[in-house]
């Protein structure tokens, strides 16, 4: 998996659309280019547009009556608002936990923050050296290697949820953001930087980061 093992399926899909084997299910293609616009257009900033295409997402994992893949368009929401630093409660997998299984408990308690070392190998791939990693500056080391960019923005975002952000970690997220265009989150963490920035008194540091900010809001 990339974000969860939903992005895996659905990454399947979009191969198995282009072959000539059995038809792939509408509500599998439907949900695939849902899941897919509505990643994008949090992470630049488009809320209205996300919160249509999750609902679609929902909407066509809801025909299967399945709770496993319910379970993971939700927890795929909540990874993309810790990426961008939004650290709300994920309201859309509460109703589900019931049904979610030892691996989805564990992805939910680390994306808010309370994940314990010892269920690292829970977690999806991506996520499993960092969160393993014995100090704050391993688990830095651990989220810079993660290959998928969103991924390594929510290893970031979690790693910031916890306490555990060091310096260069942050350059990493900010670095990732803004190699994807990335508004939302770029904006966020760079107001981060900033405010470490202003908490040390290094003046001529906020002042390049708020140019920088300003960059970012001007349309």
């Amino acid at each position: 998996m990339r974000m969860t093992k939903f992005a895996a399926i659905l990454a399947a899909v979009a191969l198995a659309a282009c072959s000539s084997g059995p038809r792939v299910p509408d509500w599998q293609l439907n949900a695939a280019g849902a899941t897919e616009r509505a990643t994008s257009a949090y992470m630049e900033g488009k809320t209205a547009v996300a919160e249509r295409e999750f609902a679609l997402a929902r909407s066509q994992v809801g025909s299967t009556a399945q709770p496993a893949l319910a379970i993971r368009i939700e927890l795929l929401r909540c990874a993309v608002q810790v990426a961008a630093l939004v650290f709300e409660e994920c309201p859309g997998f509460t109703p589900l936990q019931p049904d979610a299984s030892a691996a989805d408990q564990a992805y939910a308690r680390y994306l808010a923050g309370r994940a314990a070392p010892s269920e690292a190998a829970l977690l999806p791939e991506p996520q499993r050296a960092v969160a393993a990693a014995a100090s704050d500056t391993a688990a830095a080391a651990a989220a810079a290697a993660v290959s998928d960019p969103l991924s390594r923005m929510v290893a970031a975002g979690a790693l910031l949820r916890s306490n555990r952000a060091t310096p260069e970690l942050v350059t990493t997220a900010i670095n990732t953001a803004s190699a994807q265009g990335w508004r939302r989150a770029v904006l966020a963490w760079l107001n981060v930087q900033l405010q470490r920035a202003e908490q040390a008194g290094d003046t001529s540091e906020a002042e390049r980061l708020r140019r920088r900010i300003k960059l970012a809001t001007t349309p």
